[in-house]
């Protein structure tokens, strides 16, 4: 994947947010200039920026954004303030966006410079840690498995795309090609809006990593035939407990890992971990659009009036859960008997 690409995914340039359009990809690359707070808060409910450390970066970037587009604007305290909480607002789930938007809104008593320079330096942050993260994530699965070369099923997008750097699950995927212990990659399509098929495969194939496409519901089956050494994930919330909430379809491959006893593992940066989560009950799980299930690319795919559950994440009980990988540790939040 070319340095320039990634440079794009999110940054902040001339007082605005750059950022790789990713509901555009793998077709085309597409970079949006977002200069308001409407605009942010769009592009983060459309999922033209998504994954939960990026969302981070993005909460951050937008609190410069719109400290940037007050001064603009001659907005008061109170509009700033409320500006600022529809970012928070934006997606319920993942922790990391409401946590770093928090966390840069109490530098704005500081000046726009001041907010500007905190925002980079959790998107610097974020790069950091995702190399950390893939390589102790790497040297767990060769622990857990042998040197391979092993079978790897993952979910959802975990890439630079996701985290910035080398990414969360698919970044110890790389680091364990780089290892030499990686035979080859299975890959779930993730409906509705196939961030594995669209988004995954390109960062895969971007990288010269062998890898497979298989539907959503096939992954259990062909984890059961053997086709997985071990299933990684990454995690868009870790409960205190340990039960952590990802994209949906994550359970049913967990159910599937324990099965077949080998490791189901999460990769999540620290900044994940919602202490004050107390479990997997308590993490506000988003519900979609049901037009994202009953029509496909703009065509009707079901009946006039169905109804869809379209939730867009799950809970993983941590019982179900082999280890959680961070850039500083490794939590195992109940051993198998």
């Amino acid at each position: 994947m070319g340095n320039d690409v990634l440079d794009d995914v999110i940054g902040w340039r001339d007082g605005h947010i750059i950022a790789l359009d990713q509901t555009a990809l793998p077709h085309r690359v597409s970079v949006l200039r977002i200069a308001t707070v409407d605009q942010l808060v769009d592009a983060i409910a459309a999922l033209v920026v998504r994954g939960a450390p990026l969302l981070g970066v993005a909460g951050a970037l937008g609190v410069a954004l719109a400290v940037r587009q007050g001064e603009r604007e001659g907005w008061d305290a109170g509009r700033l303030d409320a500006e600022v909480k529809r970012i928070a607002d934006a997606r319920p789930t993942a922790v990391n966006l409401r946590r770093e938007v928090i966390a840069i809104a109490a530098v704005i008593p500081d000046g726009a410079a001041a907010v500007e320079a905190a925002a980079l330096k959790v998107r610097d942050t974020a790069n950091e840690v995702s190399l950390r993260l893939s390589e102790r994530g790497a040297a767990l699965l060769v622990e857990e498995c042998g040197a391979g070369p092993l079978k790897v099923h993952t979910h959802c997008n975990t890439g630079a795309l996701a985290c910035l750097g080398w990414g969360s699950a698919l970044g110890v995927i790389r680091a364990l090609r780089d290892r030499g212990a990686l035979a080859h990659v299975i890959a779930d399509e993730t409906r509705p809006l196939l961030q594995g098929s669209r988004l995954t495969a390109w960062e895969l194939g971007q990288l010269g990593i062998e890898h497979y496409l298989a539907v959503d519901g096939a992954g259990p089956f062909l984890i059961s035939r053997g086709h997985a050494d071990a299933v990684i994930v990454g995690a868009d919330r870790v409960a205190a407990n340990g039960d952590v909430a990802n994209k949906i379809g994550t359970y049913s491959l967990a159910l599937a890992a324990r099965r077949a006893g080998i490791p189901f593992v999460v990769a999540a940066p620290e900044s994940t971990i919602d202490e004050a989560t107390a479990s997997g009950a308590d993490i506000p799980l988003e519900l979609r659009a049901d037009e994202e299930v009953t029509s496909f690319q703009g065509v009707r795919a079901a009946p006039e009036g169905t109804r869809a559950l379209n939730y867009a994440f799950d809970i993983t009980p941590a019982e179900l859960v082999t280890a959680i990988v961070t850039e500083n540790r490794v939590i195992r939040p109940l051993r198998r008997p």
